[in-house]
């Protein structure tokens, strides 16, 4: 009978399979490596058409150029990255032992040592490029994965499982699908560590299971994340931009930027700024054009149809950008043209949730204090964004508040750059990975500490003499 890897013994199955694997082949050498690097960036050029395709049919329409270049592009990034550095990053490292110990000839190091299997769970929102760039560090790092994908994107998923098993034997990645009963049977295995990427109300359920095998996590999750717009920010550059990141993937990023503090004379100026960025950006329309990305499915529609209406329902100035005047109330997909809800009271919906949609709540504000104290007044967000060319001022932001990481003057660019760290703070997540990152994420990092031949140390066994006191009184001082 055929097992079915979709059954907590079905995937039980699988995990002691890699973990055989992994003590039975040792430590995989640096060409290992980079083989199954190499593989993945192969996968990803040869069919990275086909996984775009598959994306497109999961959202409705999803932009086939933004595919290319946020999930295929960007993962092979990630994947090159990982195989120029590997081998540097596999060589221990040197630490100082403890005097008079390291002048006897004793040695102190660390070995980066693969973990084993690591359970990678990944979202909906960029399907391809949130499995392919775990697994830049989990490969760069020598371990095994197995794999669970978003139900959501059910055709993506269903591929990359395909691809990746005629890439891949089972004993080295092994990719489970199914809905959130399979889910929560994925998370109570006892991998070596889980990476899960998603929302902060699952992030919970997780850590709960991962509990009870005493699984690390690594939880990549979202929130709400700021922009400060500084009075001596270009009102029209930092429009552009902040309407660019929050129409990629019609705002479905962890990393989107979710509300915008305006200074209290410049709304109007940020709003036209606004308006003339979607014009330009999509002359023709939304409804109709390639560029722009459906909302995934009607729950999300829904859901962020309800801000908006909340809004309206409650008195808030609603912004709609829509160039062309367009009626979005009959169309074949899910699209919801970007809106700005104007200085919206804390109550509203859209104040309370992570957006995770094309639309931006403005704030405006008198003094930088203030923003900078509403934002320390709410959960840690993933990511927060400063416009503005007033050195002090950007420094008073980035020191007086804490986030997962910062872009200044743009948004979300900082999660591109492979070198930097990228992760969250308290709820919005914990760990990071990316680059040496990565590497170290998914590594143990065992210490190694080699004695000295010396017989010097004899004087620290007993019997205890003078000699030995008199040794240890000299240390216990200021």
């Amino acid at each position: 009978m055929a097992l079915d890897s979709a059954s907590g013994s079905g995937m039980s199955t699988i995990l002691a399979k890699q973990k055989a694997a992994h003590i039975r082949d040792g430590i995989p050498s640096a060409v290992k490596r980079i083989e199954w690097l190499d593989r993945s960036i192969d996968l990803l050029v040869t069919h990275g058409e086909a996984l775009s395709e598959a994306m497109r049919d999961d959202f409705g329409h999803r932009s086939m150029d933004q595919s290319a270049l946020t999930d295929i592009a960007g993962s092979i990034g990630a994947l090159k990255f990982a195989k120029k550095n590997v081998a540097k990053w596999m060589r221990p490292e040197k630490r100082k032992a403890e005097f008079p110990l390291g002048l006897l000839g004793s040695k102190s190091e660390i070995r980066y040592q693969p973990k084993g299997v690591i359970g990678v769970i990944s979202p909906w929102n960029f399907p391809v490029n949130l499995t392919f760039a775990p697994l830049a560090g989990v490969f760069a790092a020598g371990n095994r994965t197995m794999i669970k994908p978003s139900e959501f994107t059910e055709a993506t998923s269903e591929l990359m499982k395909k691809l990746l098993a005629q890439y891949y034997d089972e004993e080295e990645v092994a990719v489970i699908t199914g809905g959130p009963e399979v889910g929560a049977e994925f998370t109570k295995l006892a991998f070596d560590h889980i990476i899960f990427t998603g929302a902060t109300s699952i992030a919970h359920h997780v850590m709960r299971a991962a509990a009870d095998n005493l699984v690390p996590l690594t939880l990549e999750l979202g929130g709400k994340s700021p922009v400060i717009l500084g009075r001596s920010a270009d009102m029209q550059k930092a429009a552009n931009r902040i309407m660019a990141g929050k129409t990629l993937n019609a705002g479905q990023i962890c990393l989107a930027p979710d509300y915008a503090f305006v200074p209290q004379e410049k709304k109007a100026e940020f709003v036209s700024a606004a308006t003339k960025a979607i014009e330009t950006m999509y002359p023709t329309g939304l409804k109709d054009n390639a560029d722009y990305t459906s909302v995934v499915n009607q729950r999300h529609y829904d859901r962020i149809m309800s801000y908006i209406e909340e809004a309206r329902d409650k008195g808030a100035e609603v912004i709609e950008l829509n160039p062309t005047g367009e009626n979005f109330s009959q169309q074949p997909h899910h699209k919801i043209p970007p809106h700005i809800i104007v200085d919206p009271s804390e109550d509203l919906k859209v104040m309370q949730d992570e957006i995770f949609g094309p639309v931006l709540p403005i704030k405006s504000y008198g003094e930088t204090k203030d923003a900078v104290a509403y934002i320390n007044g709410h959960p840690r967000p993933l990511g927060l964004y400063y416009f503005g060319e007033d050195p002090a001022e950007k420094d008073f932001v980035l020191n007086n508040t804490t986030s997962g990481g910062v872009t200044v003057n743009d948004v979300i660019f900082h999660v591109a750059q492979e070198d930097l760290p990228f992760g969250g703070v308290g709820p919005s997540g914990m760990g990071s990975y990316h680059g040496r990152e990565g590497f170290y994420e998914f590594s143990h990092k065992k210490s190694v500490y080699t004695q000295t031949g010396s017989e010097m140390l004899a004087m620290m066994r007993p019997p205890y003499t003078d000699k030995f006191r008199k040794q240890v009184q000299g240390r216990v001082k200021r």
